[in-house]
């Protein structure tokens, strides 16, 4: 029976380990100087060598020779996620008093150590802080936040990092050339990609497309993709032009024809989001598309998500914010002295621009009372709060007034804002931009301002001028 590659090319030798530099160099300084720590804590995602350099540091402790068949008496590895009771732990304790068989140290391996109980840790607190001379720990891990301080304490910690594309694309290829695999580069940094900074990850796809390959064309990217269930890259491509060109039909059409083919939403929302991070830089106005393809996966009909994130963008007119991405109110936090100031100061005469493309001809002019009703009809959540701000009016400006924050807050959840946007968009007025203030509205008399101000803010009030003055 053949060997995993991933096994096959693990690494014999704390120089072989790749992309943990950082980590390798120390230890390797370490032992040759003969400071040995009695326990030692690895922590990272998976598949980038944390086992491999605990059985190897296991191995050089000792002086002793390490290749993956290899085994020694005082060198034991434990599962924690079948090895997890106090009993276990127990056991371990009585076994530690034990003196190694023939190395200088006794050393313990134990893997994926945040699976022990409460009760295990415990257990184990005591062992670990103060081993007999001869016993050394390596703990290993991938989720360390599950781990008691009290016992992180007790080690040394050493973070692996995820492995790059750049380092996974060489180790791949050097694999495939020493394997005989005929594969290109477009192919090797797909499998890097989707290996997601695993390197067994990485080395185990090469290995199941290697016996699916064709022995002239060798490994494709579209037999990566179509082994994958992945879009093929035009399909990405494609998607993306058309929402750029607000093309809601042809998006449609394109994710009808990825469902027809079998390809998962969530894969597919992987590929556009990788595809739109390379290229934000280039073109940041991506950035919300980017923000809301991260729900996709979460959602529990993520094709219906799909859909609604793609065409919301792709409906959206340029330079507007759309409903669709749920857009947050912009928030504005200022005194009411200093909303005073701004609203009495002139703003410059700026030259014309050319009139922006609107939805359905020009702009209506906003009425608040219209506003007011429209989320009484359609959004009554909404309302219930609309209906107790005040608000004001400043060329596309609107200044909502919420009176605390709590009502502020409500306002600039995305749920209410999109709601907000979408009536504003339904009155006519979806040229205003909205902000939020978390106080009641500035009083216009200067000197009732001033009044205010002493007792600690107050609000205007509308009196009857026909209210007769009362008899002298």
């Amino acid at each position: 029976m053949s060997q995993a590659l991933y096994r096959k090319y693990r690494s014999k030798s704390l120089d072989e380990v790749v992309g943990q530099r950082h980590i390798t160099d120390i230890l390797a300084k370490a032992i040759k100087a003969g400071r040995i720590s009695h326990a030692y804590l690895l922590t990272g995602p998976r598949g980038v060598g944390k086992t491999s350099v605990a059985r190897i540091l296991a191995h050089e402790i000792n002086g002793l020779p390490y290749s993956d068949d290899s085994t020694h008496l005082d060198i034991i590895e434990i599962d924690a996620a079948s090895n997890n009771g106090v009993e276990d732990v127990r056991d371990l304790r009585e076994k530690v008093q034990l003196a190694p068989v023939s190395a200088a140290k006794k050393v313990y391996i134990i893997d994926e150590v945040h699976m022990l109980s409460k009760a295990a840790f415990n257990a184990l607190l005591k062992t670990l802080e103060e081993p007999p001379e001869h016993i050394v720990f390596i703990l290993a891990t991938t989720d360390a936040d599950k781990l008691p301080a009290t016992i992180i304490s007790r080690t040394q910690r050493y973070g692996f990092r995820a492995i790059t594309d750049e380092d996974a694309v060489t180790h791949l290829r050097m694999i495939a050339e020493a394997e005989k695999i005929k594969i290109d580069d477009a192919s090797l940094q797909l499998i890097a990609t989707r290996g997601d900074g695993s390197f067994r990850d990485s080395i185990s796809l090469l290995d199941q497309l290697a016996s699916l390959a064709d022995e002239k064309k060798g490994i494709t990217p579209e037999l990566i993709e179509a082994a994958l269930g992945l879009a093929a890259q035009k399909t990405i491509t494609d998607i993306l032009a058309a929402v750029d060109a607000r093309n809601l039909s042809k998006v449609a059409t394109l994710l009808k024809q990825t469902e027809a083919e079998g390809i998962a939403s969530s894969n597919l929302a992987a590929q556009l989001t990788y595809e739109i991070r390379n290229r934000v830089i280039d073109n940041p106005s991506l950035l919300p598309l980017l923000d809301s393809l991260l729900d996709v996966a979460k959602s529990s009909q993520p094709h219906i998500k799909l859909l609604t994130v793609l065409g919301g963008f792709a409906t959206e007119q340029k330079g507007q914010k759309s409903v669709a991405l749920a857009a947050p109110v912009r928030e504005v936090s200022a005194s009411i002295k200093e909303l005073s100031k701004q609203a009495t100061r002139k703003k410059p005469v700026e030259p014309e621009q050319p009139a922006k493309e609107t939805p359905s001809g020009p702009p209506a002019e906003f009425d608040w009372k219209s506003l007011i009703e429209h989320t009484r009809t359609h959004f009554v959540a909404l309302f219930s709060v609309l209906s107790k701000c005040s608000h004001s009016l400043e060329e596309s400006d609107l200044t909502l007034y919420t009176g605390n924050a709590f009502y502020k807050k409500k306002l600039d959840d995305p749920k209410y804002s999109s709601h907000l946007y979408e009536s504003l968009q339904a009155i006519g007025s979806y040229q205003l931009t909205v902000h939020t203030v978390p106080t009641g509205a500035p009083l216009k008399d200067s000197q009732a301002a001033a009044v205010a101000a002493i007792m600690g803010g107050g609000e205007e009030v509308s009196l009857d001028a026909d209210i007769a003055p009362a008899a002298a």
